[in-house]
Order: structure tokens, then C-alpha cells, then sequence
């Protein structure tokens, strides 16, 4: 069955509901700022029932971010097996692929371990299509899987959590059925046209290697120069150390 009929096919209980007004409501206010009360009055129940159901706002945090992954990996398994092709897949797999970007953009900037968690199951996904093969993909000419997984998953998120600067540029949100098919084209023709002369790519590769060879290991670096990764990093990198 394909993802968008397993998906829309499912029985919307009260723990459907719950999940999807959780989704929508981490979204908008973060995992700081959506409270049980909130969720349970988007998804119509009582706060009572969330919490029959979940127990605690982290553990229907782990719902969301579960139920968000299997999402992504359906969607693109049945999509590198040929189901874009097949009529009324795409429709049906954007519609259900972005209920759930919205959630993945504010998660990814949270700062907090369900959002790494997010993110490397991500990348986990991702490498073992490199390492094992996929139908529709050609094997990945590179010496590195794991880096090349997990810049191909920040690119990918950065789409998503750059949506509204995307907005701006291209004239409709790329979150949505209007806005969505002009950012996917353009990515599919830069991951299909070769920008970069050959011999331009082999200095930068020569280039680049004789850098990463010279350059300190992770654990010898500065961590004063590192550059914050999401807003909580940001903010504590501004605060003002305690009082001594």
C-alpha cells in the first residue's frame, strides 16, 4: 500500500488527534512553549487524556519526532521505488510529507536532544541508502558516507528551516502544495547539472584535502571559537558567565 493511503488511512483516535495537534502545536510555540492544556484543546480532548495517552509532554515529543521519521523514510522508500511516477503519489505524499515540515523546522533549531536525535536518525537513514544501494539511485562516488549523508541531510532541512527566507524569494511558502514544486525542481537541477570545471574541482578537492590533513582534531580545537548550532546555543554563548 502506499504511504499516502497507509497514512490517510488511519484511524484518527483520540491518540491520532492528539498527535497531530502536538504536531502542530510544537510547531508554533516550541516544546518550551506548547503546554499539555494547548495541545488538548487543539485536538479537542481533555488534558487528561493526553496524558492517559502520553503521559508527559517529552514522551508525546518522542511520539511526534517517531511518528515524523517514519513519515520521511515512507515517503522516500516509496518514492525511490518508482511511486513518483505512479498517478496521484506525489499529491497524496506532499500533502502528508508537509504536515510534517513545519514541526521539523522548529524541532531542528530547538537545540534540544530530541531535535539531534531527529537529525541523526536522519542522517542514519540517509547513509544506509549510500552504503546499501536504492533502486533509482546511483551509487555515491565518495570516500566519506557518513559526511556525505549528513551534508546531503543539511541541505535538505536547510530547505526547511529556511522556508520563509525561500518564501521571500520565490513568491509562495515551500511548506505548501503551491509553494513546494519550484524549490524541488530547482534542487533537482542542482543535484543534476555539473556547475564546476573538472579541473577547478580536482584543485579544490586537492585543495581541501591537504587542509583537512593539516588541520587540528576536533578535540584540539577551541571550543571558544566554535559557532553556536541552534538558538539555545546562541543563547547561552551570549550570556554572561556567572559571578565569581
Amino acid at each position: 500500500m502506499a504511504v499516502n493511503e497507509s497514512r490517510a488511512d488511519e484511524d484518527l483516535t483520540a491518540r491520532a488527534r492528539i498527535r497531530d495537534a502536538a504536531l502542530r502545536e510544537f510547531a508554533e510555540h516550541g516544546v518550551s512553549g506548547a503546554t499539555i492544556r494547548g495541545i488538548a484543546r487543539a485536538a479537542g480532548v481533555s488534558p487528561g487524556l493526553v496524558q492517559h495517552h502520553f503521559g508527559s509532554k517529552e514522551a508525546l515529543r518522542r511520539a511526534c519526532d517517531e511518528y515524523v521519521m517514519a513519515v520521511i523514510r515512507e515517503t522516500k522508500q516509496e518514492a525511490l521505488k518508482g511511486g513518483v511516477a505512479t498517478p496521484g503519489f506525489l499529491p497524496g505524499a506532499l500533502t502528508l510529507a508537509l504536515s510534517v515540515q513545519r514541526y521539523v523546522a522548529r524541532a531542528l533549531v530547538d537545540g534540544s536532544e530530541a531535535a539531534a536525535r531527529l537529525f541523526d536518525d536522519a542522517v542514519a537513514f540517509t547513509e544506509d541508502i549510500i552504503a546499501n544501494g536504492a533502486e533509482g539511485l546511483a551509487p555515491a562516488e565518495t570516500d566519506d558516507p557518513h559526511a556525505y549523508a549528513a551534508v546531503m541531510c543539511a541541505m535538505a532541512f536547510g530547505s526547511v528551516v529556511l522556508h520563509e527566507h525561500l518564501t521571500r524569494n520565490l513568491g509562495a511558502d515551500p511548506l505548501t502544495p503551491a509553494g513546494y514544486p519550484r524549490m524541488a525542481l530547482a534542487m533537482l537541477d542542482i543535484l543534476t547539472d555539473d556547475l564546476m570545471d573538472p579541473g577547478l574541482m580536482a584543485q579544490a578537492r586537492a585543495a581541501l584535502a591537504e587542509l583537512r590533513a593539516s588541520a587540528p582534531g576536533e578535540a584540539e580545537s577551541d571550543p571558544d571559537q566554535r559557532i553556536p548550532t541552534s538558538d539555545a546555543a546562541a543563547r547561552e554563548a551570549d550570556s554572561d558567565p556567572p559571578a565569581r
